[in-house]
C-alpha cells in the first residue's frame, strides 16, 4: 500500500527526543529514514534509564520506530565521505548540532550543503537557533519551559514553579520541524528547490503561552498560577467524590452550568447574582468551587461521572497511565504499536495520530538496533563488496 511520504527519504543526525520524534513522525508517513550514529554509544537516548527492555532504554524505544540505523565516524576520511554520499541521495536532512563552526568544519553546514545539493531540505533543531543572542548556546527541555514563561504559570496558586513532566518543548520542536519539512517539500514540488529550516526548542515551546500571550500582548494581563483550575472559565477543574477520587468537570457554556446544578441538586445557584454567568463565577470562584465540591461529597466518584455523562456535561476520571493506555477508546482507536523486534519480543509505542483513510500509516519497522542496517545501506549506496568490507573495519565499525 503506497504511502504519502513514498519515495522520500530523510538522512537524521539527530539524538535524544526532538530531532528523533520529527523524523519518526516522517517516517511513520512513509518516509525511508535513515539514523546516523555515534559508533559504540550511538543516540544518547540508548543509554536513558532505567527502564531498559533488554538491551534497550525503553526512552529510545519511544521515538524511533520506522528508520534504519548506520553506525558512521563521519570525522574519519572514509566516514565523511559515506555521509556526503548518503546526503546526495537524501531530500530531507535532520540535524540538532548546535555549532556552526563544529558543522562548517565538517562540511555539514546548510549554506554548504544547500549550495551542494539545491533539492535538499535542510532542519536543524537547537536551543535557540542561529541567531540572536543565545544562538550555539545548549539547550535543553528545561531551558526552554523556563524561559519560554510555561514555568511562571504553571502549579498550584501557593506553590513554586512547575516542570511539565514530560519534554513538551522537545516534542513541539519535532512536530513544528516535520510540519515545516512537509510544507518544503510541497513548495519544492513547485519550485523544484530546497529550503532550510532553522528550528529552536524556545521558540516551539513560546507557542505553548497561546491564549496567555495574547493577553499579555493585547491587554498587559500577565498569568497566575491556577493549579488544576482554568483562568478563564469556572468551573473548569477537579473535584472528588465520597471515595476520595479525583475527576474533572469542564463547564463551558451557560446551559451546561444549567444542568450541573441540576443533577447536583442545588437549583438554587442559576438564580444567585454571583454565579449567574461565566464572568460572575469567575469573580467568585472562590465561594462557588466549596459549594460545589460540598455537594459533590455525598456520593462516590464513579457516581457523578455517570451522573454527568447522563446530563452530557464534560467530565472524566483522572487515569493512571496504564489504565489510559488500557482505556477502551485507546484500543479501539489502536493507539499502542506493537512491533516484532530483533532481540526483544516486542517494542511497543504510542501510535501517531493522524488518520489518513486512503493512505493510512504503516507501522513496518521496529526502532533499530545500533547500526542495525549499516552494511545494507553502504551496498544501496553502490558500495563494493570489498569496500563495504573496509568501511565496516574503519568507518563505521563501533569504537571508531
Amino acid at each position: 500500500m503506497s504511502m504519502v511520504l513514498d519515495g522520500i527519504r530523510v538522512v537524521e543526525l539527530a539524538e535524544a527526543l526532538a530531532g528523533p520524534y520529527g523524523a519518526m513522525l516522517l517516517g511513520d508517513l512513509g518516509a525511508d529514514v535513515i539514523k546516523v550514529e555515534r559508533n559504540g554509544s550511538g543516540d544518547q537516548s540508548r543509554g536513558w534509564g532505567p527502564p531498559f527492555v533488554g538491551t534497550e532504554s525503553a526512552y529510545y524505544l519511544a521515538t524511533n520506530r520506522n528508520k534504519r540505523s548506520i553506525t558512521l565516524n563521519y570525522d574519519h576520511p572514509f566516514g565523511a565521505e559515506i555521509l556526503q554520499r548518503l546526503l546526495s541521495t537524501a531530500d530531507v536532512f535532520i540535524c540538532n548540532q548546535p555549532s556552526k563552526l563544529s558543522l562548517q568544519r565538517r562540511g555539514l553546514d546548510p549554506e554548504t550543503l544547500r549550495a551542494k545539493y539545491p533539492r535538499l531540505i535542510y532542519c536543524s533543531i537547537s536551543g535557540y537557533g542561529f541567531t540572536g543572542p543565545k544562538a550555539e548556546q545548549p539547550g535543553y527541555d528545561i531551558l526552554a519551559q523556563a524561559e519560554a514563561g510555561v514555568m511562571s504559570f504553571t502549579g498550584d496558586p501557593d506553590g513554586g514553579p512547575l516542570r511539565f513532566p514530560i519534554a513538551i518543548a522537545d516534542m513541539t520542536t519535532g512536530m513544528y520541524s516535520a510540519m515545516g519539512i512537509l510544507g518544503a517539500l510541497f513548495a519544492r514540488e513547485r519550485n523544484g528547490k530546497g529550503d532550510y529550516l532553522d528550528m529552536a526548542l524556545f521558540d516551539s515551546q513560546l507557542t505553548w503561552l497561546a491564549n496567555v500571550g495574547s493577553s499579555y500582548l493585547n491587554a498587559g494581563v500577565s498569568p497566575h498560577r491556577w493549579g488544576n483550575a482554568h483562568p478563564n472559565i469556572v468551573p473548569y477543574q477537579l473535584f472528588r467524590g465520597s471515595d476520595a477520587r479525583f475527576f474533572v468537570v469542564g463547564v463551558g457554556t451557560q446551559e451546561q452550568w444549567r444542568r450541573l446544578v441540576g443533577i447536583l441538586g442545588a437549583e438554587e445557584l442559576v438564580s444567585d447574582a454571583r454565579f449567574a454567568n461565566n464572568a460572575a463565577r469567575n469573580q467568585n470562584r472562590e465561594q462557588l468551587i466549596p459549594i460545589l465540591q460540598g455537594k459533590f461529597d455525598s456520593l462516590p466518584s464513579s457516581d457523578w461521572l455517570a451522573k454527568l455523562k447522563g446530563a452530557d456535561i464534560p467530565a472524566a476520571p483522572i487515569q493512571t497511565v496504564g489504565e489510559a493506555l488500557g482505556d477502551a477508546q485507546t484500543l479501539a482507536r489502536g493507539l499502542v504499536v506493537e512491533l516484532e523486534h530483533p532481540t526483544l519480543q516486542s517494542a511497543k509505542s504510542i501510535a501517531n495520530p493522524i488518520r489518513f483513510r486512503e493512505r493510512p500509516i504503516i507501522y513496518r519497522m521496529p526502532p533499530p538496533l545500533l547500526g542495525e542496517h549499516s552494511r545494507s545501506i553502504l551496498f544501496e549506496l553502490k558500495y563494493s563488496e570489498s569496500e563495504v568490507a573496509l568501511a565496516m573495519k574503519e568507518a563505521c565499525r563501533a569504537g571508531a
